[in-house]
């Protein structure tokens, strides 16, 4: 009768193992399966190719305790119901392993203080962090920055925080908005707002109103919508349509505030765009679709990740220490039909 347990399984496959067979040094060894070292093509690729031969995986959480490094970016968000952050989600993970990183994805719970993710998301000595939907606290600003550890706000800044930052130009947009409301003859125009402490949806209303104000429209309406959801597009909408006099355009704080309300205008029985044009605010992919056809602001969403990777110093030794910056990127407007020239508007006028 064969005894299975008392024989002995093989023995792991060490890199010290790789290098022999190659006659090379184990810090070679080291070199190849490192995103940052300095080690030629060919060398890398004979050990890549040996080390699969012999069955050899390098074990990346005993090297992180000699090297203090993991290789790895926690990315924090709060909002994944958004259609927004996957998108963003997606091209943060493409572009951060593009640089030889892993991402490791951290979601509060609802009305979980982002203070409290911390302690568990310092224990996986994590070497970046990325914080999208989630605005970080002085503490925890105080607590990476003692760490050295880098941190970027994406899509948000915080005022007086000395914390490196990368959003839209969310000002720049709210005015793109109005000139192009107020050229295509819309007299009457109205704001839903999203998440009232974000920066985003007050950069967003402050440029809109403002810029309304310099074209000569000042009383702009201001309908709380109090989060980036469908359902408080919706709601927001509903309140709206029980003003006495109804706005000849709506620019939503976001896309799917933009769907709750457009699909809350046709259930009234109001035609989109000849009764009201509707404006939303980041180009999420639904808002392309037939059913839709949303006016909107793209959000640069290649370019914020671009420069938000370029922030965290990734494969810099010890990361870049640069001092935090706020950098703002023009979005774009996307016309489609959800909007509408009224008659005798400037634009039209211009095409004659």
């Amino acid at each position: 009768m064969t005894q299975h347990g008392s024989r002995k399984s093989a023995s792991p496959i060490t890199a010290e193992d790789v290098a022999r067979r190659l006659g090379v040094s184990q810090s070679t060894i080291s070199r190849a399966f490192s995103p940052t070292a300095s080690i030629s093509e060919k060398t890398k690729l004979r050990v890549l190719q040996t080390a699969n031969a012999l069955g050899y995986q390098p074990n990346v959480i005993a090297r992180s305790l000699i090297t203090r490094r993991t290789n790895i970016v926690a990315i924090v968000m709060a909002n994944l119901t958004d259609p927004f952050y996957p998108v963003v989600l997606d091209a943060l993970a493409q572009h951060i392993q593009s640089r030889g990183f892993q991402t490791l994805l951290f979601v509060p719970s609802p009305g979980q203080a982002l203070d409290d993710v911390l302690p568990t998301l310092l224990q996986y000595q994590v070497d970046a962090v990325v914080l999208a939907s989630a605005t970080v606290s002085s503490a925890m600003a105080r607590d990476c920055a003692e760490r050295r550890m880098p941190l970027v706000l994406f899509n948000r800044y915080v005022p007086g925080l000395e914390v490196h930052a990368v959003a839209c130009d969310n000002v720049a947009g709210g005015r793109r908005v109005a000139d192009f409301l107020v050229a295509s003859g819309h007299a009457r125009p109205t704001f839903i707002a999203g998440e009232a402490e974000a920066t985003t949806n007050r950069d967003r209303q402050r440029g809109f109103v403002s810029r309304l104000s310099e074209l000569g429209i000042r009383s702009c309406l201001i309908e709380e919508g109090g989060a980036y959801s469908y359902e408080a597009g919706y709601d927001a909408t509903k309140r709206l349509l029980r003003q006495r006099k109804r706005p000849d355009a709506i620019f939503y704080a976001s896309d799917v505030q933009a769907f709750g309300g457009m699909d809350m205008l046709r259930q009234a029985g109001i035609r989109i765009p000849h009764d009201i044009s509707v404006v939303g605010y980041d180009d999420v992919p639904l808002a392309a679709w037939h059913g839709y056809g949303l006016t909107t602001i793209r959000q640069p969403i290649p370019q914020m990740v671009e420069a938000a990777v370029d922030m965290l110093g990734l494969g810099h030794g010890d990361h870049l220490a640069t001092a935090p910056t706020t950098r703002l990127i023009l979005g774009t407007l996307v016309e489609r039909s959800s909007t509408t020239e009224r008659p005798g508007s400037a634009r039209s006028k211009n095409r004659r």
